[in-house]
């Protein structure tokens, strides 16, 4: 690895223990995080992967190496580390997830003090203490020690609670069920919605870290035993996360799964309607639905690149309560900035206790947008210059604030962009015409697909 690599990605550094990285690596890239933090209290959890305790002792070494007492908060949602970092004034935290990725994999999230994810420009800071091992490494009696944090699921599920109309919830009397894919909001997803007056139907609800149940991550075309179980149950919606529980995707009550926007905008817009009028913010790969929602509400619409992190501190800029990302992430800042599963279950559990209309009605009337999305593999070196080619031959419209957006004309757009976290590429594309969006999906991904086969 040369002076010039990149170690994070869109959501931290994801890699296979043993395989991209071992153990040394682990350490010292802790004792690189402990070098970058200026304080001395750091807080670390992880999600329930096979590999995950052993990275949190190597990891632990590296920060007590560099002088930092560490505070182990074991297994927990990463919505909940970041919630704890902030409110209990640590000076930083660490989460070991990999979120959706397949089991083999795990990865490395370092939360600042405010219990964001830290910037992409401290990233390269922590990047270049490691490749140029600049480490502050400390004597005998300077190490760091090592305790036991255990009140992070308590403090989590209470904010959450605190942070909508509980009352307003519980009168509703919703039926839920719930898919934690055998990830983190197992430990808290059945208890907050629960003690939000709701009877709850739980699906892999047990933590495993092979994700056996439907694997790490929910989407449309893994949610299907939810689809079923909330038809089977006569419940009122359904609810799936991904691996680290930062992420939520809704079911409607008729079995429906759909992205994170529509249950973005379903939200943004509940929201509006209490007199919320900060702006919203989401990435350029988000649907228009909430720039029609958001501009017949006087509200304005901000977009980032792609990445949780980029619209974290976008809301904080521009002192946004909400944003929200179509992969089914959620940040609402008057609990934390960051997405959250939990925060986005509640919020939704609020915007259907605001009247009688089920999840269906609401979504029904929202203005039609359909999508495709898909993915090619593609070598991680050769995925710019695709992008850059396909860029060359093109006389349409074209956003390159990540990746290569492309407007096909006012109401059609694809987005192929270079996966953060995997060796692929990402099409995204939407239409208000459904031959369109199958046309434009085909021409794009002609033209990817004869790209990576010339390579």
């Amino acid at each position: 690895m040369n002076i010039n690599s990149k170690l994070f990605g869109t959501n931290g550094i994801r890699f296979i223990p043993g395989d991209d990285y071992d153990l040394e690596f682990i350490l010292n890239i802790g004792l690189s995080i402990g070098t970058f933090f200026r304080g001395v209290n750091v807080v670390i959890g992880c999600d329930g992967r096979r590999s995950s305790p052993s990275l949190v002792n190597a990891i632990s070494a590296g920060l007590m190496e560099s002088g930092k007492n560490v505070f182990v908060a074991g297994m927990v949602p990463t919505p909940a580390l970041q919630l704890i970092t902030q409110n209990s004034k640590f000076d930083g935290g660490i989460v070991i997830t990999a979120s959706h990725n397949p089991p083999q994999y795990n990865g490395i999230k370092v939360i600042s003090a405010n219990g964001i994810e830290i910037s992409r420009k401290d990233e390269s800071l922590i990047e270049e203490i490691y490749f140029n091992h600049k480490y502050n490494r400390k004597n005998w009696n300077g190490v760091g020690q090592i305790h036991t944090y255990s009140s992070t699921l308590d403090n989590y599920i209470d904010s959450i609670i605190n942070n909508v109309n509980s009352n307003l919830i519980k009168n509703r009397k919703l039926k839920i069920v719930i898919d934690s894919g055998n990830g983190m909001q197992s430990l808290s997803a059945p208890i907050l919605t629960e003690l939000l007056g709701c009877t709850v139907v739980t699906l892999n609800s047990h933590i495993d870290g092979n994700f056996s149940g439907r694997g790490g991550e929910p989407t449309p075309t893994t949610l299907d035993l939810l689809s079923q179980s909330v038809i089977e149950h006569n419940a009122d919606l359904g609810v799936g996360y991904d691996g680290d529980g930062d992420r939520s995707i809704f079911c409607d009550e008729n079995g429906h799964v759909f992205w994170g926007d529509k249950s973005g905008t379903l939200i943004a817009q509940h929201l509006i309607n209490k007199g919320v009028n900060s702006p919203i913010v989401t990435t350029i790969a988000t649907s228009q639905l909430i720039d029609h929602v958001a501009s017949d509400n006087h509200v304005d619409v901000y977009r980032t690149k792609v990445g949780s992190v980029d619209v974290s501190y976008k809301m904080k800029e521009l002192d946004s309560v909400f944003g929200f990302e179509e992969n089914g992430g959620c940040l609402y800042s008057p609990h934390i900035a960051v997405r959250d599963g939990g925060m986005a279950t509640a919020l939704m559990l609020e915007v259907l206790s605001s009247s009688e209309k089920s999840l269906s009605a609401r979504i029904e009337i929202l203005p039609k947008f359909y999508q495709l999305k898909t993915k090619f593999s593609c070598p991680v070196e050769s995925r710019s210059s695709i992008i850059d080619e396909m860029s060359s031959v093109l006389n349409e419209k074209i956003d390159t604030t990540d990746g290569l957006k492309i407007w096909w004309d006012e109401s059609s757009w694809s987005l192929i962009r270079p996966s953060g976290t995997e060796p692929i590429i990402r099409l995204f594309s939407e239409s208000d015409n459904e031959s369109q969006l199958e046309s434009i999906t085909k021409r794009c991904s002609i033209l990817i697909e004869d790209l990576i086969n010339n390579l």
